[in-house]
């Protein structure tokens, strides 16, 4: 960490302040980022009432007392289905410069790789966290847990971000899980900071190419709801964690540049097993940190993965995050391992985010076309009426 103790917050608040006395308009002070292709929205400032609270019960509290707030960022006219979130609140752990917390289609998950790579390259980028050059190091509070960050630096501009993740684990191997219009799927269950249902994609019928991806997203919404059906697993230290919430599908890499390609389902509503027409999601569009690290759990369970080896995973665009296991640890009993994600993002823009008090639309909205037809009669509330879209609470 930075000797000088920055203090990110109180600097973003001063920044919004002169942002909205210039324009004469109150707001939320956001930056938009993408860490390897998948869309991260930070925002820096302007989000009142949440109480100083540690991480995790920071993400309870928004999820049962601030949903608009996702709601509002990820659904339209501001975000799209393959679009995420994350505040940045004052951390109640000294050794943290902020905390975040990450906001997702239908969940708050207690961690994200790509989120966590734009926040990092947010809070330097935009000189809330002070660069030092060539590394900056500093510790950023998850809903997870504490997150050490070691970005490397050049010009101002962070080149790499490299984070250790809190322990993954797996759960259980070669599961058997009967998936309709499919057939028996061997599946692995871990955790990598959601938990995860990982299969082979040839497995599936599918090939990953991101020619597929419709395919990708279809057969892995139908794979994780069967998985949750017959193979539902618990966090073992955190009872409220439930899933598989998320599912990895792996294969072959495209090249040489890689050790693995995988395609990382986001759901976007709730699966209906007698409406094909709801079998919707969005695809990671990176190689998924979370995924990576729930990966390599289970590689280095099968022996096929050491301390200290990297791993690099491709996404379906061909970018690379690289993981690597720097130590072995216990969760609750089980054999884990703790894993570091490298990877990069790019800030795509600056904006400061309003609600005018006639929109009609204070949560934003969902149409089938894009969304599916499982958040139609969602959408479709009245505005500002209150909306539950099939979230996973925590």
């Amino acid at each position: 960490m930075s000797a000088a103790s920055p203090d990110p917050v109180g600097t973003a608040a001063a920044l919004r302040q002169r942002v909205e006395a210039a324009i004469g308009r109150r707001g939320v002070l956001a930056v938009d980022l993408h860490a390897a292709g998948e869309h991260g929205r930070v925002l820096l400032s302007g989000v009142a009432d949440v109480p100083p609270l540690p991480m995790l019960d920071a993400m309870r509290y928004l999820a049962r007392d601030r949903d608009d707030l996702r709601l509002r960022m990820l659904r339209e006219p501001r975000g799209y289905p393959a679009a995420n979130c994350n505040l940045v609140l004052p951390a109640s752990a000294p050794e943290a410069v902020a905390g975040f917390v990450i906001m997702e289609q239908v969940e708050y998950p207690l961690m994200s790789g790509s989120n966590t790579i734009c926040v990092a390259t947010a809070l330097i980028e935009t000189g809330l966290v002070p660069a030092e050059e060539p590394t900056t190091r500093f510790v950023l509070e998850t809903p997870a847990g504490l997150v050490a960050i070691t970005a490397t630096v050049s010009g101002g501009k962070v080149r790499t971000v490299t984070f250790e993740n809190a322990p993954s684990f797996v759960f259980d191997l070669d599961v058997p899980i009967e998936v309709p219009g499919i057939g028996r799927v061997t599946v692995d269950l871990a955790y990598g900071g959601m938990i995860y249902v990982l299969a082979e994609a040839a497995a599936l019928g599918v090939e990953l190419s991101a020619h597929n991806a419709r395919t990708l997203v279809r057969v892995g919404e139908a794979l994780k709801a069967a998985t949750r059906a017959q193979a539902p697993r618990v966090h073992p230290e955190r009872p409220d964690v439930v899933g598989p919430t998320i599912v990895c599908l792996t294969g072959p890499p495209s090249g040489s540049h890689a050790d693995q390609q995988n395609a990382v389902v986001v759901s976007t509503g709730a699966l209906e097993w007698d409406r094909p027409d709801t079998f919707t999601g969005a695809l990671d569009r990176s190689p998924c940190g979370t995924a990576t690290c729930a990966r390599m759990a289970v590689l280095h369970a099968r022996g096929q993965l050491g301390l200290g080896e990297d791993f690099r995973n491709e996404g379906l665009l061909g970018t690379v995050f690289t993981g690597r296991l720097v130590a072995e640890a216990a969760v609750a009993g089980r054999s884990g391992v703790v894993p570091t994600i490298t990877g990069s993002a790019w800030i795509t823009g600056y904006h400061l985010d309003v609600l005018e008090e006639t929109d009609p639309f204070p949560t934003g909205y969902t149409l089938g076309d894009l969304w599916g037809a499982n958040t139609l009669a969602r959408s479709l509330n009245a505005p500002g009426e209150r909306e539950d879209p099939g979230r996973v609470r925590p």
